[in-house]
């Protein structure tokens, strides 16, 4: 899918072809093609159990596709079959590089519990970046100002809210200086008060020129933010487009439908 004719002045951060994966017999993604050029916003909607997170989970190997191919930037993802008819890492230290290039923010912060806020962040960039600390501290104290949480370098995860430990895991993710964002429902866990200071930040993000795939059922977030918006449904995309194409025309009944039963006020 490396269609370089649409974007000619972009080079492609993300493409991913005909990924297919399944938990036993339950085919959860069924040769799904997608491509993120440089600066791409692209919100993932879909029902539950459309495939949304476990198509991000394939990206660096979180969930091992069956079949497909994975390119960041221009190094394809080497892949062997294992014996349990997946695909895994040929090159273990290719996929540590890669993972490197393609940061996770999870539904559930997924915070060192026992780690300072700055250490969390500090732990990526000194030991895969091999970063001195002196300069990792710095870099993160600089990022945690950028989601205002610079006042809460010393304390630990238990001592922040949900939203607050959401905006260090994506300060974390940006440590590590990659190439693609990767969010999966980052607000699903969170009292709805807490919900727009992490929209905030990714906002921030986004008119910054990140790249960046988000899994949310933030409606009215996604049609701000996205260049491209994805459905999913029963594993394959069922549309996409432009915000305007997917939110105010879409062509799929399906799509309709959720749409209709999704409309903001």
């Amino acid at each position: 899918m490396l269609d370089t004719a649409n974007n000619p002045t972009r080079p492609i951060a993300l493409d991913l072809q005909d990924i297919h994966k399944s938990f036993g017999s339950l085919a959860v993604l069924k040769g799904v093609s997608l491509t993120a050029y440089d600066g791409d916003v692209i919100s993932i909607l879909g029902s539950s159990g459309s495939g949304k997170s476990t198509l991000l989970r394939c990206i660096n190997l979180l969930e091992k596709p069956n079949q497909g191919r994975i390119i960041i930037g221009k190094d394809e993802l080497m892949l062997k079959p294992a014996k349990s008819g997946e695909l895994q890492a040929a090159d273990i230290k290719q996929l540590e590089h890669l993972r490197a290039r393609v940061g996770f923010v999870f539904q559930n912060f997924n915070l060192w519990p026992h780690k300072t806020i700055i250490d969390n962040i500090i732990e990526g960039p000194i030991q895969v970046l091999k970063i001195k600390k002196d300069q990792a501290i710095s870099d993160a104290e600089k990022l945690l100002d950028k989601v205002g949480l610079l006042d809460k370098k010393d304390a630990y995860p238990a001592n922040l809210s949900g939203g607050q430990r959401q905006r260090v895991a994506i300060a974390r993710a940006l440590a590590m200086q990659p190439q693609v964002l990767l969010f999966d429902e980052p607000t699903s866990a969170l009292d709805p008060e807490l919900v727009n200071e992490v929209l905030a930040v990714m906002r921030e993000l986004a008119a910054e020129g990140r790249t960046m795939l988000i899994v949310t059922h933030e409606m009215r977030f996604a049609r701000e933010v996205s260049s491209k918006v994805v459905f999913l449904h029963q594993g394959v995309i069922e549309e996409i487009g432009t915000p305007e194409q997917v939110f105010d025309n879409p062509k799929s009944e399906r799509v309709k439908d959720f749409m209709a039963s999704h409309r903001q006020n």
